[in-house]
């Protein structure tokens, strides 16, 4: 299947993914050699599972870890109930089967860190898009990251634009000396599990500080829409979806 198939797949499945983010997780999965594994910690209702499923090779593992609770469902949905959640891991389901992949992606029905314990060995790619509060984001960053294998692809969502993740990013990953920044599109960010020596740590630190003037243009176009001035978050830039992602 195409990268265009992929996107006609996941056309009218909900979920926060532009068709440049889509096409690098497929691009990254694509890439990935047989017996490889890739994670994904939130699925919501399956559009980047379906993605993923669709770019990796039949002799790839596709992991789908997602609680489907009800809570962090979203933009401005930290806490929801029961039936919402059930209404998702319903729709996940029959997103993944109508898609044609629902063989391919196991699914993991836990929080993410309750999850660590089901899945054995390295992951070669790891997607994280769960709970975007700081401290789930830390511990997903820190724990699900230090299962990505030397070489190995963690893609971030709602990087620089979640203060959450943006805080677990600043704490985590700006200083580090193993995770080497590779871009962004729109707040989906890459970083490569490569060894990150001397000047090269300032230089890659420096990349991902220069992303913090597009973090606060977002904070400002979320605060735009929250208090209803839409021609303020239309003049910042904002014409894709309800939401800066």
């Amino acid at each position: 299947m195409s990268f265009d198939e992929a996107l006609q797949a996941v056309a009218g499945v909900e979920g926060w993914m532009t068709d440049a983010q889509a096409r690098r997780l497929w691009t990254r999965a694509r890439s990935l050699r047989p017996g490889a594994k890739v994670v994904e910690i939130g699925s919501y209702r399956g559009r980047s599972a379906i993605v993923l499923a669709h770019a990796a090779g039949t002799d790839v593992q596709v992991i789908a870890i997602d609680p489907h609770a009800g809570n962090d469902r979203g933009p401005q949905q930290i806490h929801g109930t029961v039936d919402e959640g059930e209404a998702d891991h319903r729709a996940f389901l029959a997103n993944l089967e109508r898609a044609g992949v629902a063989g391919r992606v196991r699914h993991v029905r836990a929080p993410s860190q309750s999850a660590l314990a089901a899945v054995a060995g390295e992951v070669e790619l790891l997607y994280v898009d769960g709970a975007h509060r700081y401290a789930p984001a830390r511990d997903d960053i820190a724990r699900w990251g230090g299962r990505v294998a030397a070489g190995g692809t963690m893609l971030i969502h709602d990087s620089f634009s979640s203060v959450g993740v943006t805080l677990a990013l600043a704490r985590l990953l700006f200083g580090s000396g193993r995770w080497r920044y590779a871009g962004r599109d729109g707040s989906l960010a890459e970083y490569r599990r490569q060894p990150v020596r001397g000047s090269e740590r300032l230089v890659n630190a420096g990349r991902q500080v220069a992303q913090l003037a597009w973090f606060a243009r977002n904070l400002a176009v979320k605060a735009a829409i929250v208090t209803g001035a839409r021609p303020v978050a239309r003049a910042l830039g904002h014409r894709e979806g309800p939401w800066p992602y």
